[in-house]
């Protein structure tokens, strides 16, 4: 019975340990993922009323949370009865999220009154939701790229390292998010410490607090190049044809300049469809 005990002890042990290398490789794959996602997930986070922006980060991340915890069986299930179906769903995601960042770039440059009067018309629920609807879609690639990096392992060992792997990359990602909006707070705690410690933590207080208008800014910016260099990655990984065409033609430019211009073409097509769509539904409501 003893004997029998320890060998038991002995499976777990060793699965566990198969769990933690899988699941290291999972993260170290997913990890080049990450730094987009928090720009693209900072962006949808911040310009909320600041007594307002933890409960409604906490309510992304719960949002956050659902997504996956709906996407593992789901991916899963492909994984075993159709597992053509992932590249597409990741594209369509791709197109989704190139989309939203060709459409706020063009309202920016064309539009900019009308996209200034729309922001003070969307209420924080919608905010919300629209920051989970792209999370969705920056999940399917965690979920994948993480699957991808144990397949051919069993289910027993596949399903709790992709788990562990999503909420990982859920905790690391609103960390920095909650760091990055929380800035003037932060500010505010270090000049009330300065009292007790010196000018050191007032000056650097003093300094989060002025640049945090800045850092909501450039993630603006920098939130919707990421958006496209999430779906320019998407097309480069999943699409070897573009890699041919590069070949090809001898081009030598720098992947993220690459993934950058494949997401803007993308999203830049995607929305020239949806206006066409959209006025000729309009001419045929008229006529």
């Amino acid at each position: 019975m003893a004997s029998g005990f320890f060998a038991l002890l002995d499976d777990i042990s060793t699965l566990m340990d198969d769990i933690a290398s899988a699941t290291k490789i999972a993260t170290k794959n997913t990890v080049s993922l990450l730094g987009d996602d928090v720009a693209v997930n900072a962006k949808k986070a911040s310009g909320f009323d600041s007594s307002k922006e933890i409960p409604i980060l906490i309510a992304i991340i719960k949002g956050s949370l659902i997504n996956k915890a709906i996407l593992l069986p789901i991916v899963f299930i492909l994984e075993i009865l159709a597992e053509w179906l992932i590249v597409p769903i990741l594209l369509l995601g791709g197109i989704y999220i190139s989309y939203e960042a060709f459409e706020k770039v063009y309202e920016f440059v064309f539009t900019k009154k009308h996209k200034k009067e729309q922001n003070k018309e969307l209420t924080d629920k919608e905010k919300i939701r629209s920051a989970i609807k792209t999370d969705f879609i920056l999940s399917i690639e965690i979920v994948v790229m993480a699957i991808s990096s144990v397949l051919g392992k069993p289910l027993y060992i596949q399903i709790p390292t992709v788990a562990v792997v999503s909420v990982v990359a859920t905790a690391g990602v609103y960390g920095f998010v909650a760091l990055i909006v929380r800035m003037d707070d932060i500010g505010i705690k270090l000049i009330q410490l300065s009292d007790k410690k010196g000018r050191f933590l007032r000056s650097i207080g003093i300094a989060l607090i002025e640049a945090m208008p800045y850092v909501v800014k450039i993630l603006s910016v920098v939130g919707t190049l990421a958006m496209f260099l999430v779906c320019g990655g998407i097309y480069m990984h999943k699409l070897e044809f573009i890699h041919h065409l590069l070949d090809m033609f001898e081009i030598n430019i720098p992947i993220l300049i690459i993934e950058m211009m494949v997401g803007f073409i993308v999203g830049g097509f995607s929305f020239m469809i949806k206006e066409g769509l959209v006025k000729f539904a309009g001419l045929i409501l008229k006529s």
